[in-house]
């Protein structure tokens, strides 16, 4: 069921995690692919990743299994604080048991190094092609192919688009043309400190999050534990989207004021903040036009507060490239079932991200007594039983 050879190569835009891992895929399948990235590098911003085992799942499919763990972090414990009483609340053991139960592990990675893995392994690959400085504004399509309209004016035709240029998608546009995303007015502070500079009894092998009113800090090791990656959220009503802006730490303080001295002094650590507001979407189906499909964040961007955003997107290339190989001569059946088996599941990744952030990172008073009592009653057999559905997903079963 390979891909004829004479068949033109599917093109991607975006050359981001998902976009690679979408390339990867294909090309595992024997499908070539050229792959248009709008800037003039190939790289990645950001810091942290958290990787649950269904992301593991993914790495063993395209091929990267092995270097993918070869520079992950391996963390303890899910750990989730009280950030105004500096006290656990519970945690989920992360070790043998768990590994046992979903067949992988639960690790944390530098979102560079992570992108690196796919970039070298499709570089290595002669079924993919990169192109940078080629961002891709539009496209037309006929019967038989689809043509991407680049920024240059340049035009590039192939089999397929397959839309993977994240919040902002230029595809979606024209795909489901539903307007902007929809602003949290959540304001995300980032920072990567060295390990040195961490409190000494805070140095945890653990993703920890500290839960407050309208408030969290996560924090856990990175690269060999080199440094500790520090991610500080505050609701404010932020009314518009920024990406990347430079901060002082006087912005970041603001709005941890009324939690606890431990959990401020972690702050007071970070440097060189840079300021995210947080957006997502209402889940929709409209993911096809023709031969043009989305995929990752362009398909279903989601809030951090799954930790779920980056794999669901390595779910998304398992299984679109399975689809692909799997119908090869029937692009309609491929991208629809693509789309049918990867809805619901990325739509409750949406919506219950959206609500884990109201009722497990951010509530007050009474709400909060009564996460801390229910979460606290639970064992970590409970949570890997309400984690099956999630952590044991491939990408090729819901």
């Amino acid at each position: 069921m390979a891909a004829a050879g004479n068949k033109k190569p599917v093109l991607i835009a975006g050359g981001g995690i998902g976009g690679l891992a979408a390339a990867l895929g294909l090309a595992q399948k024997g499908i070539a692919s050229i792959l248009l990235e709008k800037a003039s590098a190939l790289g990645e911003i950001g810091a942290g990743i958290q990787l649950g085992p269904n992301a593991f799942h993914a790495f063993d499919y395209l091929g990267v299994g092995e270097a993918a763990r070869g520079m992950a972090v391996y963390i303890d414990q899910l750990r989730l604080m009280d950030a105004l009483t500096a006290e656990e609340i519970t945690h989920v053991d992360l070790g043998d048991a768990f590994r046992a139960r979903f067949g992988n592990p639960y690790a944390v990675v530098h979102r560079g190094d992570l992108h690196g893995v796919f970039l070298k392994a499709c570089q290595d690959h002669a079924l993919i092609e990169l192109r940078v400085s080629s961002e891709v504004v539009g496209y037309d399509q006929d019967g038989a192919s689809v043509t991407a309209h680049l920024a240059s004016g340049a035009r590039v035709t192939g089999s397929l688009l397959i839309g993977a240029d994240g919040l902002w998608s230029n595809i979606r546009k024209s795909v489901a043309a539903d307007g902007p995303p929809r602003v949290s007015g959540h304001s995300t502070y980032r920072s990567v400190i060295p390990t040195g500079e961490m409190p000494e009894d805070l140095r945890w092998n653990a993703a920890t999050l500290w839960a407050g009113p309208k408030c969290h800090i996560v924090h856990y090791p990175l690269s060999g534990w080199k440094v500790f990656n520090l991610v500080v959220t505050y609701h404010n009503h932020a009314p518009a989207p920024v990406a990347g802006q430079s901060v002082s730490d006087d912005e970041v303080m603001r709005g941890f004021a009324h939690v606890h001295e431990r959990a401020r002094e972690i702050i007071r650590h970070g440097k060189n903040w840079k300021l995210w507001v947080l957006c997502d979407r209402d889940p929709q189906e409209k993911w096809i036009d023709g031969r043009v499909v989305l995929l990752g964040d362009a398909a279903h961007p989601t809030l951090q507060y799954f930790a779920q955003g980056a794999c669901m997107a390595l779910e998304d290339a398992v299984c679109l490239s399975h689809m692909l190989w799997q119908y090869p001569d029937d692009h309609t059946a491929a991208l629809e079932r693509y789309r049918s088996q990867r809805f619901e599941r990325t739509a409750r990744i949406q919506l219950q991200s959206r609500a884990i952030g109201e009722h497990v990172y951010h509530p007050d008073g009474d709400h909060a007594r009564l996460r801390n009592a229910i979460m606290g009653a639970k064992s970590s057999q409970d949570y890997y039983g309400d984690l099956e559905w999630l952590y044991g997903g491939t990408g090729l079963t819901a």
